[in-house]
């Protein structure tokens, strides 16, 4: 990549996801990413050769502009839609920009989805933990792959918040037409400062993949289009 993602250096489970996501899609597969941000996942799983369908409502990640850096600094940053056209992936990806969990859920059925530490901020605490869940779910045709990264509960105040979740918590969202393929987590590790987060901090992640086995309830045995 001629371009770097302000979150490159982020602790990430993506490579798992990539792994799965190899073994059951068509290499030509529509993966969504939901929180794409400047494209850290974007950009390798559409120069990989998927189409990708990327989700962010955050002007500054899409379109780039002045971020605030560890050390007081400030510097110009790249967004997404720049980042494609200089990486010449602009054709493979369409980008939703779009609250996700705003409005009707999205219809845009796809072979996988991915999201990366997106349900814990606090903008996405207005709505339930479960429906954000769901807004995936539906979104993945039969046989298809959902994937989620995300922080689990590290300070006392987190255990009020049903958004810094754990694989077992999830677990219940996934019976009937789900089949839970892998979970993984971390002990508590200090990451660097980063964007957003100028300081070191504490965190503890998770990784819950799982595969659709059935139609959506609602098909009513019809194909998705």
């Amino acid at each position: 990549m001629q371009t770097q993602s302000l979150w490159e250096h982020a602790l990430t489970f993506f490579p798992q996801f990539r792994a799965t996501l190899r073994e059951r899609v068509a290499p030509d597969a529509t993966v969504a990413v939901v929180g794409a941000s400047d494209g850290k996942f974007v950009l390798p799983l559409a120069a990989a050769g998927y189409r990708v369908i990327a989700i962010e409502r955050d002007a500054l990640a899409l379109h780039g502009g002045e971020v605030h850096l560890p050390g007081d600094n400030h510097a110009p940053a790249r967004g997404l839609i720049d980042r494609l056209k200089l990486e010449e992936l602009h054709g493979r990806v369409r980008v939703v920009e779009d609250d996700f969990l705003q409005g009707e859920p999205l219809n845009i059925p796809c072979d996988a989805i991915w999201t990366s530490c997106s349900w814990h901020y606090s903008a996405n605490h207005h709505r339930p933990l479960a429906e954000f869940v769901d807004r995936m779910q539906r979104l993945v045709r039969p046989g298809g792959l959902f994937g989620a990264e995300f922080m689990m509960p590290v300070e006392k105040r987190h255990d009020l918040v049903e958004h810094y979740t754990s694989p077992e918590r999830l677990r219940h969202h996934f019976i009937g037409d789900w089949d839970v393929l892998l979970t993984l987590r971390t002990n508590e590790f200090t990451e660097r400062a980063h964007i957003g987060r100028l300081q070191d901090h504490t965190h503890r992640m998770g990784l819950f993949l799982a595969a659709r086995t059935s139609p959506l309830p609602h098909s009513h045995g019809k194909k998705d289009s």
